[in-house]
């Protein structure tokens, strides 16, 4: 499985390059069908990152292979994020968008920090594409 890695620090315009990211990764693979729901996802995981994380930012990796894509977002957080009964009008649908382009196949849980400093941390995942017999990402 091809894997790729970009750092993203806690800026306002990373959310924006990390879409352009994986939607280059995609495309390059032949994968380009999982685009649009992709980099929707991806925005929203950089942005809760960015926003509700502590630390210098966010590690994006991707893996691939012929017929999937996983997303996996590494920050220094704590907080483990969890769908939300109501939102209001500035929060609280990011995740429920997640969970609908994904089928429900998403999941956050302690996580490496791949470089970044700081003890602890979590990751926040995502796949699209082909299921294996044993329920994830082929």
């Amino acid at each position: 499985m091809p894997e790729y890695t970009l750092h993203c620090p806690r800026l306002d315009t990373s959310p924006r390059i990390a879409r352009d990211f994986v939607a280059s990764v995609l495309r390059a693979q032949q994968l380009g069908v999982f685009v649009g729901d992709a980099t929707a996802c991806t925005s929203e995981l950089i942005t809760n990152s960015c926003v509700h994380a502590t630390g210098a930012g966010a590690v994006l990796r991707i893996a691939t292979d012929t017929a999937a894509v996983r997303v996996t977002v590494y920050d220094e957080g704590q907080a483990v994020p969890a769908l939300r009964e109501g939102y209001d009008s500035e929060s609280g649908r990011g995740l429920w968008v997640v969970d609908a382009l994904t089928e429900g196949r998403w999941g956050a849980g302690p996580g490496n920090r791949l470089g970044l400093d700081g003890a602890g941390g979590k990751s926040v995942w995502f796949e699209l594409g082909a299921v294996s017999p044993s329920g994830s990402v082929r």
